[in-house]
C-alpha cells in the first residue's frame, strides 16, 4: 500500500473512533441513566459485543457502502478523503451541540458530496440511496413501534404485580441482556461504515480484488476504533438520549434496548446501513409514550429530529468543499 493509502486509512479509522466519540455512546445511554451499569463497566460491556458483533452478522452493511451508495469507479483518494473530511467535521458540530445525530448517515452524506463535486450527480447510485433515505424515517418508527408494544406487553403481564421496586429489580438484570442485545446491533451498524470505506478505498488502489470481503484487520481495526471513542467520550449524548427525552427505569430501559435491537438485527441481516441513534431515540420515545404523551419531551425530540434532517444534506456540503482544493491534486 501507498502511503497516501495509509493515512487516508487513519483518517477513516479517526472517523470510526468520532463515530464512537459522538454516536457508540448511545448503546450505552440507556443502560447508564438506569444505573443498571456504572460508565465504565458500560463501555466495556458494549465495546466486547460490539467485536462479537462481525461473527454474527457478517459484513453486509460493509458492502452496501462500499458498493451501492457511490459508483466505484468515482472513489478515488480524493473522494474518499473529502467524505471522511465532511463526515468527521458534522460529527464534531453536532457532537459539540450535544445532539445524537447519526454518524452512518453523515458519512452517506460526505461521500455524496465528494462524490458530486467530482463527477456530478450521475456519480451516485439511485437505488442504494433510496434504500438508505427509506430506513432513516422507517428505523426510528420501527423501533418507536417495537418497543411501545414491548412496554405494553410488560406492564399487561405484570399488571397485578404491587412491588415495582422489586419488579425493577429483575429487569436491572434482563437490561444487561437487552443491552448487549443493542450493542450486537450497534456494532453491525455502525463499526461497519468505516469497514466500507476502507474496502473501497483498498479496491480502488488495486490492493484487494473487486470483489473481496473485507479483510480481517480492516474488521479488527474498525472495532477497536470505535470502542475506543466510545470510552473517550460521548457523554454529552448519554446525558440527551438517557434523561432528556424521557425519564427511564430499568424496566423501560429493557423494552427501548430490545426494540431498538430488533430493528437493527434486521437492517443488519439486509446489509442497511441505518443509525444506531435514530433507532434508540425511537426506542425510548416509545416507551416514555407508554405512560403519557406529556412523558416525552417532545421539545427535545424535535431538536434531534432537525438535526436528522440536516445531517445528509450537511455533510455533503461541508465535503463538497473540502473536494475543492483536492481536485488541482489529481
Amino acid at each position: 500500500m501507498s502511503l497516501t493509502v495509509v493515512l487516508i486509512i487513519a483518517v477513516a479509522l479517526a472517523f470510526d473512533f468520532f463515530n464512537g466519540f459522538h454516536d457508540a455512546a448511545n448503546s450505552i445511554a440507556t443502560v447508564v441513566s438506569t444505573r443498571v451499569l456504572t460508565p465504565r463497566a458500560a463501555v466495556a460491556w458494549a465495546a466486547f459485543f460490539n467485536f462479537a458483533a462481525f461473527l454474527i452478522f457478517g459484513t453486509a452493511v460493509a458492502a452496501t457502502i462500499a458498493k451501492d451508495v457511490v459508483q466505484p469507479d468515482v472513489l478515488t483518494n480524493a473522494v474518499i478523503f473529502a467524505g471522511l473530511i465532511g463526515a468527521i467535521a458534522w460529527d464534531l458540530i453536532t457532537w459539540w451541540l450535544g445532539l445524537p445525530t447519526s454518524s452512518s448517515h453523515a458519512l452517506v452524506g460526505g461521500m455524496a458530496g465528494a462524490a458530486v463535486a467530482s463527477a456530478g450527480w450521475e456519480a451516485l447510485i439511485a437505488s442504494g440511496l433510496q434504500k438508505i433515505a427509506v430506513f432513516i424515517v422507517l428505523s426510528p418508527i420501527i423501533g418507536f413501534l417495537v418497543s411501545f408494544t414491548l412496554m405494553v406487553t410488560v406492564y399487561w403481564v405484570f399488571h397485578r404485580y404491587k412491588r415495582v421496586d422489586k419488579l425493577n429489580r429483575g429487569f436491572r438484570r434482563m437490561q444487561l441482556v437487552s443491552a448487549a442485545a443493542f450493542s450486537l446491533g450497534h456494532g453491525a451498524n455502525d463499526a461497519q461504515k468505516t469497514m466500507g470505506v476502507i474496502l473501497a478505498l483498498l479496491i480502488a488502489n488495486d490492493v484487494v480484488p473487486a470483489n473481496s470481503s473485507v479483510p480481517l484487520w480492516v474488521v479488527l481495526s474498525a472495532h477497536t476504533a470505535i470502542a475506543l471513542g466510545t470510552l473517550f467520550g460521548g457523554w454529552r449524548i448519554v446525558h440527551t438520549m438517557g434523561s432528556k427525552i424521557t425519564k427511564l427505569q430499568p424496566v423501560g430501559g429493557m423494552c427501548a434496548e430490545a426494540g431498538a435491537a430488533v430493528t437493527l438485527f434486521f437492517t443488519a441481516s439486509q446489509g442497511i446501513p441505518v443509525s444506531t441513534t435514530h433507532t434508540i431515540t425511537g426506542g425510548i420515545a416509545g416507551v416514555g409514550s407508554t405512560q403519557r404523551m406529556s412523558a416525552v419531551r417532545w421539545g427535545i425530540a424535535s431538536r434531534v429530529v432537525w438535526a436528522w434532517i440536516f445531517t445528509i444534506p450537511g455533510a455533503f456540503v461541508v465535503a463538497w468543499l473540502a473536494y475543492q482544493p483536492l481536485r488541482w491534486f489529481q
